[in-house]
């Protein structure tokens, strides 16, 4: 598995991939927590990092389906996904070798979001006047929403050999598990009856949850549940070749 990891972490730095997707990420967030009034951090009347964290997600459904396209897509369409089936490695290492390295592209896209941290923290008044576990808590939760978002991406990256349509199934994979349940529950058929049983199924009520600084184990077991749960679908899709 280490050697799919480290192939992977080598083809997103030695191209541009990496890089732009990190710049991407970067630029998006510092313009619009910065410098638009609406989501402007300097325009809020107490320190707080919460528009980071409601806004990261919208950024995330674009940002990691834009990381994963190509993991399998391009793989099948080279036709070198036969030669890693050759080497002493299973299905399940070549796919986890992927999603991690995913995971750290994510990890050095939000790194150098402590920045908004350390700044926030300075125009405190007083210095230093923010909730710090809150905080360290809604990064824990991004971070696996991230994981959640990279699985569904490399299970869309599975199902195709043309990266647009990875990226785009991908998308829409991941905008429907982190908002679609909550339309749902929405429905005058559901109102007053399941709506809030159809609403945790979806991501953003777990995501939440976390950011509010709330790390239950129902939280964190749902999204480890989502990550295995398309990890093993990836698993199926992979199988294919040998039906």
């Amino acid at each position: 598995m280490s050697s799919i990891f480290w192939k992977e972490i080598n083809a997103f730095f030695s191209s541009l991939i990496g890089y732009i997707v990190i710049g991407v990420f970067l630029v998006i967030m510092g313009i619009i927590l910065w410098f638009l009034p609406d989501f402007s951090l300097l325009e809020y009347d107490y320190a707080t990092l919460a528009p980071f964290f409601d806004l990261a997600p919208a950024v995330f459904v674009f940002l990691i389906p834009a990381i994963t396209m190509r993991s399998f897509a391009e793989e099948r369409q080279a036709g070198t996904i036969e030669l890693l089936a050759t080497r002493p490695v299973t299905d399940l290492q070549i796919i986890l070798g992927k999603y991690f390295a995913s995971l750290v592209l994510v990890f050095f896209a939000l790194l150098p979001t402590i920045m908004y941290y350390i700044t926030v923290y300075q125009l405190g008044v007083p210095k230093g006047n923010l909730d710090s576990g809150a905080i360290l808590g809604s990064y824990f939760g991004l971070f696996l929403l991230a994981g959640s978002f990279a699985s569904i991406g490399l299970f869309a990256s599975s199902l195709s050999t043309n990266q647009i349509v990875a990226f785009l199934l991908s998308i829409l994979l991941c905008v429907f598990f982190h908002w679609g349940f909550f339309y749902f529950s929405k429905l005058p058929l559901f109102v007053g009856k399941l709506d809030d049983l159809i609403q945790q199924l979806g991501i953003d009520y777990h995501y939440d949850a976390i950011s509010r600084g709330v790390l239950d184990t129902r939280n964190l077991l749902y999204f480890f549940s989502v990550i295995a749960f398309f990890i093993a679908l990836t698993k199926v899709s992979l199988e294919r070749r040998k039906w």
